[in-house]
């Protein structure tokens, strides 16, 4: 994996990262851009439907390690790691790019590589708390989406260094275009075994081509109630969402102990009446009790339909199952949905079993009936 690397520090990577404002806290010291350390195959990879509509932006995670370190080590030892996970990732170090007249994105694996950011914050690990703050942004590279999408990195990573010099943080920005959670994981994963010193056994090695996902043809009519195509329900009593699309919304981070989660799944078990099914998962749990406050919360008419809308992974749905350790986006957007006054009037169970149907109806014919055309893509792409 030594025969080749090239690592360079460029000032020329630094224009695809937005500048921050001015910030005590966290020090940027130095930008590289980091190649795979072995020649990787060339041209183009085809993207899947699923691909497409992925959002075009660059999900932020933030890895957090409690070890005393040398900061020139570790930099060292991260960018050595990455030119070798990139020799096994390569689609990461290439760049999108629209094909001409149909607007569909594929991706150039041209090896441009990815950015690395070195980075010290003048705060401990402890000052930064719950990092449930707005100071933990500083701890992610953030992308500036000016840039021509042909020129910006489909990875971003910031490795900062906490006072004390008694643990870091590692930073991933990575292309959602590229893949979805699980599939990022698995990257995650597999680097962390490069620069532990491993080397991937050959049943790691990711499976990139995305053909597997072409949708078969000729095209056929929906046979489901596809309630992710259509539109939002209005409030009762309005014409349009016009006063909804005008409130201002926050974002915020709530934070569930293990203790807190347990005692949800308990209380959705505790209350079903469905025998002989199996318990609800913190996913159901949570996701119903979220459901249930929001629902209060907002005070609409009991006969208000309610909907919540989330992403289920196929990968074991399909038939024949996706290749193990398929690295691209391979979700299907379900709905669950019922009245205000049900999701309120009823126990935390009967939101979680509506939660669950949801994820049920993902199966093999249903994740086939859709069969997106081209036409409908920008509509899906509005409740992603």
């Amino acid at each position: 994996y030594f025969l080749y690397i090239d690592v360079r520090m460029m000032q020329s990577s630094r224009k695809h990262i937005r500048s921050k404002p001015f910030t005590k806290m966290v020090t940027i010291k130095a930008s590289y851009t980091v190649l795979p350390n072995e020649p990787t195959p060339e041209g183009l990879l085809w993207l899947s439907d699923i691909d497409q509509v992925a959002r075009l932006r660059h999900t932020p995670t933030i890895y957090i390690f409690h070890a005393k370190h040398n900061h020139d080590t570790l930099i060292e030892r991260m960018r050595n790691s990455l030119s070798k996970i990139l020799v096994h990732y390569y689609p990461i170090a290439g760049r999108l790019r629209r094909i001409e007249g149909s607007g569909r994105l594929e991706l150039d694996c041209n090896a441009k590589g990815v950015v690395l950011l070195e980075a010290e914050s003048t705060k401990t690990l402890d000052d930064y708390g719950d990092f449930l703050r707005e100071s933990i942004k500083d701890l992610v590279p953030t992308v500036d989406y000016t840039s021509p999408i042909e020129e910006l990195p489909s990875l971003l990573v910031q490795v900062t260094t906490f006072h004390g010099g008694k643990s870091f943080a590692i930073g991933v920005a990575l292309c959602h275009i590229l893949c979805d959670g699980v599939g990022a994981i698995q990257f995650i994963n597999s680097w962390a075994k490069l620069a532990r010193g491993d080397t991937l056994e050959p049943h790691e090695m990711p499976f990139l081509d995305r053909t597997v996902l072409k949708f078969p043809h000729p095209l056929s009519p929906p046979r489901f109630d596809h309630l992710e195509f259509k539109p939002l329900p209005l409030i009762l009593g309005r014409s349009d969402n016009t006063v909804e699309k005008n409130k201002k919304v926050d974002a915020t981070l709530l934070k569930l102990t293990p203790e807190q989660v347990g005692k949800l799944k308990k209380k959705a078990n505790d209350d079903s009446t469905k025998e002989g099914s199996r318990p609800y998962s913190r996913f159901e749990a949570i996701a119903a009790h979220i459901w249930r406050c929001a629902s209060k919360a907002r005070k609409l008419d009991k006969n208000q339909p309610t909907l919540v809308r989330f992403n289920a992974d196929i990968r074991n749905r399909l038939i024949p199952p996706l290749p193990k350790n398929y690295f691209g986006n391979a979700l299907s957007l379900t709905t669950a949905s019922c009245h205000v006054g049900d999701v309120i009037s009823n126990s935390l169970s009967y939101a979680a079993q509506k939660i669950r149907e949801a994820i049920e109806v993902v199966t093999y014919e249903y994740i086939w009936s859709p069969v997106v055309p081209s036409f409908l893509l920008p509509l899906w792409y509005l409740f992603l």
